[in-house]
Parts: structure tokens; sequence; C-alpha cells
């Protein structure tokens, strides 16, 4: 009887605590508000919900690249030190053709990269990006390295590795390209991180070409292969190292990605902040043919002019 009597007791106090919690809420939200803001790009990358395409009259070309190619530039903290020594050590790098290069007064802080130990990182520019997409050239190009030696480039091709844009177009070194081809180990790599960058090389393309990094045949290409040797031998993770390759890649084809910028954002409803790196750097996306097929389909937005970047030092 005891057991019925609690029993009943516990069914009857049930409606009183929920009338009792909706007066508590009903007071709560009475006297302060609460908002809360889903995370909508997280939900669209989901597939939960459908993107809400952006007019694409609020865009402009000034608007996106604040976005994809800020004024402040990007950073990518990891230890310079002794590479751009070493790099003009092994051959990589003729300080006098360097000077002779960059001889303007912008470039002067630039060049104590080659000349100094540097415990800064990286930070690539609208004004510097020159500077670095050579600088990482010479070392994704001197670098040792299993993309080179074991890749298509070091197998498939490996009796006429010179002709291509990323080693005879290299003509800022004290040795020819073919001399220099993954000559000399500038960065200590561990087997673990040597197939770390092949796996992630295989999967950023850029859009000079219809080849992903693991194909360095530009210059572009080979300037990724060095940064992500960079960032691998310092414990950078995937993702890091798919941010840091958006970003050089959007300085570098600056066009390109503000296009990209208008599209994800008009016709996925996504920020460029919210874009996953790893798919914009896709084929699908980064490769010549992937960007013409969005190009195609977007025309021209607000403001745009034609650019493009060369694959020549």
């Amino acid at each position: 009887m005891k057991r019925l009597t609690r029993k009943l007791k516990s069914k009857n106090s049930l409606p009183v605590i929920v009338i009792c919690a909706v007066l508590v809420l009903f007071v709560w939200t009475s006297l302060f508000k609460l908002n809360i803001e889903p995370n909508y790009g997280l939900l669209v990358n989901l597939g939960l919900i459908e993107p809400t395409p952006i007019p694409a009259k609020e865009l402009t070309v000034d608007l996106l690249s604040k976005k994809v190619v800020p004024d402040k530039g990007f950073k990518v903290d990891i230890n310079w030190g002794d590479t751009g020594l070493k790099l003009v050590e092994a051959g990589g790098i003729d300080m006098v053709k360097y000077r002779e290069n960059y001889d303007k007064p912008g470039y002067s802080e630039l060049l104590t990269y080659m000349t100094e130990n540097k415990n800064d990182g990286i930070t690539i520019t609208k004004d510097n990006a020159y500077f670095w997409v050579n600088t990482l050239w010479a070392l994704g190009l001197t670098q040792q390295s299993e993309v080179l030696d074991k890749g298509v480039m070091g197998t498939e091709y490996a009796d006429r590795v010179g002709s291509f844009a990323s080693t005879g177009g290299w003509t800022l070194g004290s040795q020819d390209a073919v001399s220099l081809y993954s000559s000399s180990k500038l960065i200590p790599l561990t087997q673990e991180q040597q197939e770390l960058v092949a796996k992630v090389s295989a999967n950023i393309y850029r859009p000079c070409c219809g080849n992903p990094t693991s194909f360095p045949d530009c210059n572009h290409g080979m300037a990724i292969l060095g940064l992500l040797e960079l960032m691998a031998s310092q414990g950078a993770t995937e993702d890091q190292m798919y941010e840091a390759s958006l970003a050089f890649n959007s300085y570098w084809f600056s066009s390109t990605y503000i296009d990209l910028a208008y599209y994800f954002q008009t016709e996925k409803g996504l920020a460029w902040d919210e874009v996953d790196p790893k798919l914009a750097l896709s084929a699908e996306y980064s490769s010549a043919p992937g960007y013409q097929t969005i190009k195609q389909e977007i025309g021209n937005i607000p403001g745009s002019k034609t650019t493009g970047a060369s694959c020549g030092a």
C-alpha cells in the first residue's frame, strides 16, 4: 500500500514540476533576452539544412577581396630558422641574382630571410606574394623529397625532368634546375612526415593547370610543395596545411579565389571563412578545368578585373 501511495504521489507531482518549469522559463524569458544562433556553415557542410543563397547584387570584388586576400596578410606560425641560409648554400638561390631581381626598397627586409637566421613565421601579403612564390619554389625544387623522387615527375618523366616550367623555368639559382632537383636535405623530414606531405599534396590543385601539387610541374605547385614540407617538419596538422595552402594560392591567384568566394556565397550560402579549405583546393574548384566550369556559371562579378599569375621567375 505504501508503494502504491508513493507511485501515486510521484505521478501527481510530475504535472506540478512541469508547470513550475514552464513558469520559471516564462519569467526568465520575460526578464532577459536569449538569442540562440545555429552554426549555419557547419549545418550546411553536414547536409542538415539547405544553403540560403545570398543575393548577388550585395557582393563585389572589393568586398570579397577583404575576406579572401586581406591587407594584413596570412601568417604561418613556423620557425623559418636557417632555411634561407641553407638554400643559398645549396645553390638553390643565387644572392646576386636575387638582389638584382628584388632591388626595390620594399624587398630589403625580405631578403634577410636568405641571409639571416629568422625565428619569425612567414606572412604572405599582396605586396610580397611574388617574393614568397619564388623563395618557396626554390625550396620545393631543392629539398630532397619523396614527392619529387617517387612521384610522377621523378618516375614517368625522369628522363626529361628539366622540361617543366618548375624546373627549366628556375633561373635564380647558382646551379641549374636539374642539378638542384631533390638534391639537398634542407629540411629534416621523418618517413611519416614525407608520407603526410605526399598525401596532402595530392589533394591540392592550382588554377594555372590541371595537376595537383604532387605533380609540381609549375612554380606554384613547387612552391606549395616547399611550404608543405616546411610545415610538416614542424608538426603541422593536415587542416593547418590545407588552410595555409589555400591562403597562399589565394594571394597568387587572387581573382580566381575571389570568384570562388562569390560562388560559394551565392550558390552554397557559405561565407569564405566557412568553406572547407580542402574542398576549395580540390580539382572541382582549384584546377584550371574545375575553375573554368565555375567561372562559366557565375560570369563576371561586379568590379572584376582580368588578372593572372605567371609561372616564371
